[in-house]
């Protein structure tokens, strides 16, 4: 979209103000309402914010162990650039426009969008056209972020009872917020392939429909903060978090990811002849994803709690394996047809940067395609979590952090500074966890010992 047609589409929908924002490290949108004026003016020199966003956590508590920016700097701003291509209203905010930026034309380190883009290009030039979406699991509550400060987060209820994956029943108690789901992201240009409840109270699954890589990211980002929104006018909170309770699964944010021929639209995945109907090139590819793994399982594992999830017998893997239709290892490969062959990364949780998650798969899998590797790990079958000799996922982010702090590969894939600054952050992390005193420990400790 050129200057001038975003001037006449501002002006025919008598927009005076445009909404834009960007993903921080852990993939949370910050952003703010503009001017028209000021979008206008802005769009080639870009708009000054400040580079505190990358140089704090979730809850802006700032780093002290970052060089990207930090007191030492004193938090300057840097320019982030709206891209104009990403317009789409928001039709539960009086179809306010809205933009996603990034700094790809300021060089900072930190932002997630601008490493995708870097990935992409590199797929590009080796003559690749990628195809990538991510679905989600979430949980819905009868809370509000006011009502749970005052329960301190102790026992949030969930919108539906019981264990009812797939059900059909379920979704009627919440008809209004269920259908209000699908509508409102399909006119906010996230269009969602199928929607249901998964096994677990209040619990619903999403597939967003595949696209090219930075778009697909940039739904999947959306996704998140679109569906908690929408949940709010429903008087309901929608919570992303890997595993809220250790007595149901956790959520996942599963990464399907094919490549394509860009001239001839053909799926390069697929072979006819090929066993399990992979191409040699889908094999360089899996062989790269499981190869990678332990060196970036960070960007896909980015909290504390994500490790809850990965534990056995919970819908999520904990060993470096593959499979066929196979729900128990890292990666699932699927060729139902020519169309539809892809593979799954199945590690990430709806905890994920998708950024981050989407560009860790990319860089993965062009890395085995490009150093040739050969898949010499077998086909699980059955049991994805007996297979361990081909390695165990970290249990803990310290642990798998400090692995991709010092990894070369991770160093290679995507450069010093990234690695350097996100591992850091992960770092800090773990040390705001360490230092908490958890019920946990008050229930266990307190009298007896």
């Amino acid at each position: 979209m050129t200057k001038d047609e975003l001037i006449q589409y501002l002006n025919e929908h008598n927009a005076e103000q445009v909404k834009f924002a960007f993903a921080d490290i852990d993939g949370v949108l910050r952003g703010k309402v503009i001017s028209k004026l000021k979008l206008l003016d802005t769009l080639e020199s870009g708009i000054g914010f400040c580079d505190v966003v990358f140089g704090w956590d979730s809850n802006d508590a700032a780093y002290d162990n970052v060089q990207l920016t930090g007191w030492h700097s004193g938090y300057p701003d840097k320019q982030v650039h709206i891209d104009p291509s990403t317009l789409r209203t928001i039709p539960w905010q009086n179809d306010l426009p809205f933009f996603l930026a990034d700094f790809s034309k300021s060089n900072v380190a930190a932002c997630g969008r601008s490493l995708l883009k870097k990935v992409v290009k590199e797929c590009e030039d080796m003559g690749y056209h990628a195809e990538f979406a991510q679905e989600f699991e979430w949980f819905n509550f009868n809370e509000s972020p006011h009502s749970l400060q005052q329960k301190q987060f102790v026992q949030p209820e969930p919108f539906t009872t019981g264990m009812f994956g797939y059900s059909i029943l379920r979704t009627s108690l919440q008809s209004d917020f269920y259908f209000d789901l699908i509508d409102q992201l399909n006119k906010f240009n996230i269009p969602i392939e199928g929607i249901h409840t998964e096994t677990g109270p209040g619990v619903y699954e999403a597939a967003i429909v595949h696209d090219n890589t930075l778009a697909a990211a940039d739904k999947a980002v959306l996704f998140k903060t679109a569906v908690k929104e929408i949940a709010y006018k429903h008087g309901i909170m929608a919570s992303f978090m890997a595993k809220w309770n250790e007595q149901l699964p956790g959520c996942s944010g599963h990464i399907h990811q094919s490549l394509w021929n860009p001239s001839t639209k053909e799926n390069l995945f697929y072979s006819k002849e090929g066993k399990h109907n992979m191409s040699q090139l889908m094999e360089h590819y899996v062989a790269g994803l499981l190869y990678c793994l332990p060196h970036v399982l960070p960007m896909y594992a980015p909290t504390i709690n994500s490790y809850k999830r990965l534990v056995e017998g919970a819908w999520a893997p904990t060993t470096v394996t593959w499979g066929v239709d196979n729900r128990t290892t890292a990666v699932r490969v699927l060729h139902p047809s020519e169309k539809y062959t892809r593979a799954e990364m199945r590690v990430p949780g709806s905890d994920t940067n998708p950024y981050l998650a989407i560009a860790a798969s990319l860089a993965s899998g062009l890395y085995g395609i490009k150093h040739q590797l050969p898949l010499n790990i077998p086909a699980t079958k059955g049991n994805g979590y007996n297979y361990k000799d081909n390695g165990v996922l970290p249990s803990n982010l310290l642990e798998a952090t400090t692995h991709m702090q010092h990894s070369s590969v991770a160093k290679d894939l995507f450069g010093e500074d990234f690695v350097d600054h996100f591992t850091n952050t992960r770092l800090w992390e773990c040390r705001q966890f360490a230092k908490h005193v958890s019920d946990w420990e008050l229930k266990r400790y307190f009298e007896i010992i």
